[in-house]
């Protein structure tokens, strides 16, 4: 009888999630990337509720994507002043902020979480939402490097479980990544796809695996680089010019980890060697190590593999 009743459950909240466009949205954490996923999902007519610990945060969030919006006015409403200011209002008026998630979510069809990259935060809060939230509610986690399965086993609903994993910056960036975990339903999957597709994003299926599809190939090229450099088979200046000269690309590899910042990549790196210790794809990079040690994390700290004071 149990069996039966998981059964018929599970058949009614998939019928729910097929049935139901997403029009409520709640994301939680108000950095750089959930802001701007708020600010594309505010513009594209979706109700968006910011999710952070305080109400500080939330201000300074706030700002951002007004900031954002104004920029994107310039260049879109040059000639219509007026028209650019009421879309600027138009967008934040479908945005508001909250400080207490389990609230939010009772209310929503769709959480996107872009917290901090830690696996056990990550499944601390979806497991307490996952208690409150409507049994038609869509969970999805922005991770770039954690397995979706592992974040959702924290909850009861597998089957509305998946992955979005957006690019920085968020509203200049056309592609999502969308994660189908072993448990995810295929009519959660398809409401994902069409989210996206709302949001004016180009979406591309993964599947659950370490990095998915672009930081898959992205981190061990950039390792590779650095392994390079390591066993001075080139300077880092050489190797970023003929990564920009030989292979079209915008930035040469030292100076994406730069972008990127010295710890995330080793953060990405080191949990994917733990996983697959004998992948030598993935092993960890002395020299990254090094620089993080000594709080050279690039851009964002001044020093990386480039200087920036």
């Amino acid at each position: 009888m149990a069996f039966f009743t998981h059964q018929v459950t599970r058949s009614l909240s998939s019928t729910a999630v097929r049935n139901a466009a997403i029009k409520h949205v709640t994301v939680i954490g108000g950095g750089l990337m959930g802001s701007g996923i708020a600010q594309v999902a505010a513009t594209t007519g979706h109700s968006v509720v910011l999710v952070d610990t305080s109400e500080d945060i939330l201000k300074k969030s706030t700002k951002g994507i007004e900031g954002s919006l104004r920029r994107v006015v310039k260049k879109k409403f040059a000639d219509k002043p007026e028209a650019g200011e009421e879309f600027v209002q138009k967008v934040l008026k479908n945005i508001s902020t909250s400080t207490d998630a389990a609230s939010v979510v009772q209310k929503t069809d769709l959480v996107v979480e872009a917290i901090v990259e830690n696996l056990k935060v990550k499944q601390d809060l979806f497991s307490t939402l996952d208690k409150v939230a409507p049994q038609h509610t869509i969970f999805t986690s922005n991770t770039s490097s954690l397995p979706i399965a592992d974040i959702g086993s924290s909850t009861n609903r597998l089957d509305r479980f998946g992955g979005l994993h957006f690019f920085n910056p968020v509203p200049m960036m056309k592609l999502v990544e969308v994660i189908q975990a072993p448990g995810t339903s295929q009519q959660t999957f398809d409401a994902l796809l069409d989210f996206t597709k709302a949001l004016g994003k180009h979406p591309v299926s993964c599947k659950d695996t370490p990095g998915f599809i672009v930081n898959r190939l992205l981190v061990p090229y950039l390792m590779e680089a650095v392994r390079l450099f390591e066993k001075g088979h080139g300077s880092k200046e050489d190797i970023d010019v003929a990564m920009k000269l030989g292979a079209g690309y915008p930035m040469g590899p030292f100076e994406l980890l730069d972008y990127v910042g010295l710890d995330t990549s080793k953060f990405i790196i080191d949990g994917w060697c733990e996983m697959e210790p004998d992948n030598p794809l993935f092993s960890p990079s002395p020299l990254v190590n090094k620089l993080v040690a000594e709080g050279k994390l690039g851009k964002k700290s001044g020093e990386g593999f480039y200087k920036y004071k």
